[in-house]
C-alpha cells in the first residue's frame, strides 16, 4: 500500500510537501475580513457550517465540528500565529482511516491580509505534508469555499 510505504519512511520536514495558494481581492476592508476568518457565526457561513472552536492564542487549541450526512466531522490542531488584521495561521490534524494523529499527518492553514487598491487582498497557503498531498495551481474566485467566502465579505448573498 503506497500509504503505508510512506509512513514507514523517516519523517523529514518539508518532504513530499504540496504548498498550496489561494489569492481573492476583496472589496471590503482588512476589518471586515478578518472578522470573517475569526468569528465562528461568520465561519460557520462560509466553510459548510463548520463550528469553529478556539480562543486564537498561539500555543492553544483550534477545533473545527462539522455534520455531514447524520456524521460528525472533526479537525484538530494548535494555533500557531495570531496577528489581528494581519495574519493567522493554524496546524490542523483531518482523520481519515488510513492516518494516524502524529505530526506528519497535519496540515498547515495561513491567511494573510494586505490592503490594497481600495480594499484587502486575502492570501491563503496550505503546507501538506499528508500521504496523497497534491501541488495544485492557484486557486481564486472559481473554488466554491473562497467564493462564499468572497459573497459574506461583500455581502452579495444577501436578501433583497
Amino acid at each position: 500500500m503506497r500509504c503505508g510505504k510512506f509512513l514507514q519512511k523517516q519523517f523529514k520536514p518539508g518532504e513530499n510537501m504540496a504548498t498550496n495558494h489561494s489569492r481573492l481581492m476583496l472589496n471590503a476592508p482588512k476589518e471586515k475580513v478578518w472578522e470573517a476568518l475569526t468569528n465562528p457565526e461568520k465561519v460557520k457561513a462560509w466553510q459548510y457550517g463548520s463550528i469553529l472552536i478556539t480562543d486564537w492564542k498561539p500555543g492553544n487549541e483550534i477545533r473545527f465540528k462539522t455534520e455531514w450526512e447524520g456524521h460528525l466531522f472533526e479537525q484538530w490542531g494548535t494555533v500557531l500565529e495570531f496577528k489581528p488584521y494581519e495574519s493567522l495561521k493554524y496546524r490542523l490534524f483531518a482523520p481519515s482511516p488510513d492516518l494516524e494523529d502524529k505530526p506528519e499527518n497535519y496540515f498547515v492553514m495561513e491567511y494573510k491580509l494586505v490592503e490594497k487598491d481600495n480594499g484587502t487582498e486575502l492570501l491563503i497557503i496550505q503546507e501538506d505534508n499528508r500521504p496523497g498531498a497534491k501541488q495544485e495551481e492557484e486557486q481564486g474566485i472559481e473554488n466554491p469555499v473562497l467564493s462564499m467566502l468572497r459573497d459574506l465579505i461583500e455581502q452579495k448573498h444577501s436578501a433583497a
